[in-house]
């Protein structure tokens, strides 16, 4: 059986030129990053403004097991049987960041026969948005360090400083570090802190950001830190933002690529759901639905966190609206949230399965929430029996939900026709009727415990001393109405990813919250969540390696 990399490095890729005509761009809108990659102009904007959407698919999960279950192969695989059954579409994903890449759950290219590529660039380098991103980000700590070392003009309170450097590699020493520890010439010492760089407040605006100017404006609305009098100190207060918006004149730009049948593939923005946003940006997924009649679009782990900031905050600021979600599902994850040990997940257990399906349950009552028709897709293993797939597809019927097997990772899109099918079903005979979870004038803590009880099925949200605090003093600087962004474990629909299945009885702690004003949310830590992740035990890195002849493997 070949490997992903193997697989992806077998196909023959089409001149990225001549998949750009497929997504009616022309050679002179790329920015061509070699053969096989490109970045589409700013220009491109000017045809396209007057157009209207076509129709948006927004592909989610239930709580995954910590491997994944392949939404963003399922989202690929989607977009390749689009074009099978002759419709057109485009595909908006998020780009890889090198932290999972080298550490445990790997890339976000997709996988088996559902894949992007080239995939070794995209999960390595790329285009170079994720450094672009990390030095923007960095430019304005610096920045921020010279002004109190140069004289401090602003009075800026080493002590209340919150943003905070990033780079985009797991790495746990840098969590909570000291600097400026070489004397006087080396700058004010105090504590600081790193991020991974797609949880940064500049990965978010990046997303949200509508061009360079609203990105350069939203650069500089973001809050770094306090006076010592306690007023706040913008980014603009340092005139960073100019210089930040700079480094950004290229990322900005979507990223054009291909999958391994030749499917268009916007990519473009990569925030994690558990600890960001988790959606990718609103140009790409804008740009996918004025060029095509159908965008597939994809929200980070599942429906509680992707899905829900997918609408509440995406959505609300853009006025995107989807017409159909695709909740994937799997036999391995509904064991697993069954309490069946990962070790031990290829083993048949319906049993298990008939414990487990509460998960894939409470994802269907949340999607319903928001006012939009759902489609189960079932994304096959080897390892899953007829017996535990027909019981899947008779809990859905019973729901009267849709429901399609999707074998897209071992037959590319031939494998995912039947689901297709039943999204066009939906898009043609079914309309959405979205809904928001909370009015913008509700207050931020009402809304923390909207989300928690309306969703994650919490009893209550206790919220520490400092969280309340802070969210009084983000109120009164005259950001309540802001949404909210709530950094939670991925594996658990509550706060503690050992509560497994449909937990009930539990409460969600909010331990911290920070004002991304530029990115405009609230964002909200809430249990053990890291911001830093680490590697893990054995890290992917230590198989990834490069031959002589400069080929990469080992990379999944």
């Amino acid at each position: 059986m070949l490997t992903d990399i193997e697989i992806a490095q077998t196909c023959k890729m089409k001149p990225i030129v001549e998949v750009a005509k497929k997504a009616g761009l022309n050679e002179d809108d790329l920015e061509l990053y070699g053969k096989y990659k490109a970045k589409i102009s700013a220009d491109v904007w000017k045809r396209l403004e007057n157009k209207e959407d076509g129709k948006l698919v927004l592909v989610t999960a239930i709580n995954p097991t910590p491997a994944g279950e392949g939404k963003t192969t399922t989202t690929v695989g989607l977009g390749q049987a689009m074009h099978k059954i002759g419709k057109n579409a485009i595909i908006a994903l998020r780009e890889p960041s090198l932290g999972p890449v080298f550490g445990i759950k790997g890339g976000a290219a997709g996988g088996g026969y559902a894949q992007v590529v080239p995939m070794e660039d995209i999960n390595l380098h790329f285009t170079g948005d994720m450094h672009a991103i990390t030095a923007a980000n960095n430019l304005l700590c610096a920045m921020l360090d010279n002004h109190m070392q140069q004289g401090n003009a602003l009075g800026i309170d080493p002590r209340r400083v919150i943003f905070t450097r990033v780079m985009d590699m797991n790495d746990r020493t840098l969590r909570n570090i000291t600097i400026g520890l070489g004397g006087k010439a080396n700058g004010i010492p105090r504590e600081d802190h790193f991020m991974i760089t797609v949880a940064s407040e500049v990965m978010a605006i990046l997303c949200l950001a509508s061009d360079i100017h609203d990105l350069k404006k939203r650069f500089g609305d973001i809050l770094v830190a306090y006076t010592y009098q306690g007023e706040p100190v913008y980014a603009k207060d340092l005139n960073a933002h100019g210089a930040m918006a700079a480094l950004m004149k290229d990322a900005i730009k979507p990223n054009l690529i291909q999958t391994l049948e030749g499917t268009p593939c916007l990519m473009h923005g990569g925030p994690f759901a558990n600890i960001a946003h988790g959606c990718n940006s609103v140009q790409a997924t804008r740009m996918a639905s004025r060029l095509a009649d159908i965008a597939i679009t994809e929200a980070g782990f599942g429906a509680d966190l992707g899905a829900e900031k997918f609408i509440d905050i995406k959505c609300r600021k853009t006025g995107l609206k989807p017409d159909c979600v695709v909740l994937v599902a799997t036999v391995r994850a509904l064991k697993y949230n069954g309490g069946v040990a990962k070790t031990d997940l290829n083993t048949p257990n319906v049993e298990a399965l008939k414990k487990g399906i509460c998960n894939l349950d409470a994802h269907l009552d949340n999607i319903a929430k928001f006012g939009v028709p759902c489609v189960v897709a079932i994304n096959a293993f080897p390892s899953d029996t007829a017996e535990e797939m027909e019981f899947i597809r008779e809990h859905c019927a019973k729901r009267g939900v849709r429901v399609a097997l999707s074998e897209v990772f071992a037959k590319g899109g031939e494998g995912g026709i039947e689901l297709a099918e039943k999204v066009i079903d939906v898009l043609e005979n079914e309309q959405a009727n979205l809904k928001m979870l909370y009015e913008d004038e509700m207050p931020l803590a009402q809304k923390i415990e909207t989300v928690a009880k309306t969703i994650y099925g919490a009893d209550k949200v206790n919220i520490m001393s400092a969280a309340a605090k802070e969210l009084d003093n983000i109120a009164k600087l005259g950001f309540g109405n802001l949404p909210i962004c709530m950094a939670k474990t991925q594996y658990s629909l509550s706060d503690d990813q050992t509560k497994l299945g449909r937990p009930t009885g539990f409460d969600i702690t909010v331990r911290s919250v920070r004002l991304a004003a530029g990115a405009g949310f609230v964002v909200c830590e809430t249990g053990a969540i890291m911001t830093m992740p680490g590697l893990p035990k054995v890290p992917a890195a230590e198989k990834i390696d490069i031959d002589a002849e400069g080929k990469i493997v080992g990379l999944f």
